[in-house]
This record gives C-alpha cells, structure tokens and sequence, in this order.
C-alpha cells in the first residue's frame, strides 16, 4: 500500500473561508431537483413554496452539495495531492434554515478528521454555510476515502485526462508536496467558522401531511421504485459539478476496479431525500439527513438500472416532536445505503 505523499493527519484542522458566495439560483433548482427526480411542487412553483410559506423556491435536501462542490475544490485539489481519487463513503447534513431562492451562501472549510482504517485514510471534510444574514443554514460533514495509485490501474491519469471535460485542472492531484493552505486565494486559516445557528428549522411550524399525533414507531413509508440510465448520470454530472468519469465513462470506471458505470452516490441519497420529503409534504420539515453508503449502483448502458426505497419509522419523541426515520435502499438486490436515516419534525 502505497501511502499519501505527506502527513495527512498533520493537515486536520486546516480551514478556509471560499473567497466568493454563491448565489441559490430558481432554475438552479429546478435543474438540481429533476437530476435528483425529486417533483415536490415547492422545489418548482413559486406559488406553491408560498403555500406553505416559503418566500421563494425551496433547494431539495441535498441540493447545498453543488456549492460545496465548488467550495471544497481548493482543499482536494491543493491540499490533498497525495491522492489519485477520492470515494464517498459518508454524508451527513445538519439543517438550521431552510435554502430559498436567492439566498447568497458562504462556506467555510475544514478537515475536520482523518482517521486510517485497513491501511486507506478516510477524511472528512465539513462545510459550514452561513447566508446573508450571517446565520448558518446548513452543516455539511462528507467523508471520502482517498484511493493512491497503488489502488487503481496506473493508465487511469492518463486516460482520466483524455476524457474529463475541457477546462478542469486534474494535474494537482498527481502532483508532490502540498501547497501551505495560506497560498490559497481568499482562504484564511485563523478564520473562526460561524457558531451563530439559525432557528428557523427548529421553531417554524411544519406543514407537513400528517401531524405527529400520526405515526407510529414501525409504521412504514411507501415504497419508491426509481429508474436511471447512463443519461441520468450524465445530467447529474453536469448539474451537480461532480466530473468524475467513474459515472459515465465505461473505460474509466474498469480501471478504477468497478464493474461499471456507477451512479453517484450523492445522487442515490438525493433520491433518498426526496423519497423522505414526498411523504412528508414539506421538505422544510427534515433536521437531519445522514447516510452511510455500503454499496454502489450499477448503471448499464443497455438498461436501466432500479434503486428500490423503503423506510420506516424507527423512534418518536413527543417533547420536540420530532421522529428518526430510517431508509432502506437496495440495488440489483444489495443495499446501497449502510444506514441511513433522517430526523423530522412534525406538527
């Protein structure tokens, strides 16, 4: 095993203001909530977002992952040059305040951990997402495994390179020492991440379809059955800023020691998320999503391939009214998500 090129441990810590927000666009996320085939109307109508009184277009669930996309390139790409690629094993979203049309984020960065688990770093990256008022709206934690060149066919740079789209910098991934995180345009590493939490998703009112008073410890969701093609990996891809060939180059994806073209896993949770939200009628109304990914999706160019959802109600709390629902997810008959569960509340 060939281990990163320096000492990633002594990097933990490192955090970086993004030098620019960015601005929660209407078709934004329209184009976000159809990758993720989420058609809840509040993701699509301004009128109906006002019927259950939002003041403009609601982001989906995990739509904040595109900004973090953009806001984390610096740390993969600079700081993380020990690695060929990076795998997502982990996501968990903490939401404050729900993400409106307009709302203009800024993300602060941070290796937050790396931990060594069976001779791989696993190393997980958390954003915090403050908005215009200065509130954070959202905590993201991601945690990737970082894959050496010991780990994948040593044609992949190179073939990664012919096929990755025009304009995108792959070279510092390959590259030797890392940048100090100090020579990063618009970071700075003495900066503080914001602690002031927004309120709103904890004291608003949700509208949800079914009150508290509702459910059950046990009671089941219904199941959703959903179908992507390779078009849909590639429509994601292009969507969310996440390039990576695994998803949509058959050549690529066999170097990397996969079977096939693989959805991305943050596309199969978007579904997850949309799955919890499409029964409970207001995606405001969700705290928490966390998932653990044990396997990958399959996505041939022949067929389509289907991810089956299924969820129950795992505890209630009467005092916050709030509920844990865990998500099953399977594929060709294996599970996708390890464990994946998300925290709602409840009128």
């Amino acid at each position: 095993m060939v281990e990163a090129a320096f000492d990633v441990a002594g990097l933990v810590g490192q955090r970086y203001r993004a030098a620019d927000y960015y601005e929660v666009g209407r078709e934004k996320i329209r184009e976000y909530a159809r990758a993720v085939q989420d058609f809840h109307p509040v993701h699509w109508s301004e009128a109906a977002a006002g019927e259950l009184g939002y003041a403009g277009l609601v982001a989906p669930t995990t739509f904040i992952s595109t900004a973090a996309m953009i806001a984390n390139r610096r740390l993969l790409e600079t700081l993380m040059t020990g690695y060929d690629m990076f795998v997502q094993t982990d996501q968990v979203f903490e939401m404050y305040k729900p993400v409106l049309t307009g709302d203009r984020l800024v993300s602060d960065v941070e290796l937050s951990s790396v931990r060594r688990i069976a001779g791989k770093d696993l190393l997980t990256i958390t954003n915090t997402f403050t908005d215009q008022t200065g509130d954070v709206v959202q905590v993201m934690h991601t945690t990737v495994v970082g894959i050496t060149s010991e780990d994948v066919d040593a044609d992949i740079s190179d073939t990664i390179e012919r096929v990755i789209m025009s304009g995108l910098d792959t070279t510092a991934q390959t590259a030797g020492a890392p940048a100090d995180v100090d020579a990063l345009p618009g970071s700075d590493p003495e900066a503080t991440t914001a602690v002031r939490l927004s309120p709103v998703s904890r004291t608003r009112v949700p509208r949800t379809a079914l009150r508290f008073e509702d459910i059950a410890v046990g009671d089941e969701l219904p199941a959703r059955t959903v179908h992507l093609t390779r078009g849909d990996l590639v429509n994601y891809a292009g969507v969310s800023g996440d390039a990576n060939p695994i998803h949509w180059h058959d050549e690529v994806a066999t170097l990397a020691g996969l079977p096939d073209v693989i959805a991305h896993g943050m596309l199969t949770m978007g579904l997850g998320a949309g799955f919890v939200t499409g029964w409970l009628g207001d995606p405001g109304a969700v705290i928490r999503y966390g998932v653990r990914l044990s396997n990958y999706t399959v996505i041939e160019a022949a067929a389509a391939g289907d991810v089956e959802f299924t969820g129950r109600i795992k505890s209630v709390d009467a005092e916050t009214r709030t509920a844990a629902v865990v998500i099953v997810a399977k594929s060709a008959g294996r599970k996708v998500f390890g464990l994946a569960t998300a925290d709602i509340r409840l009128p």
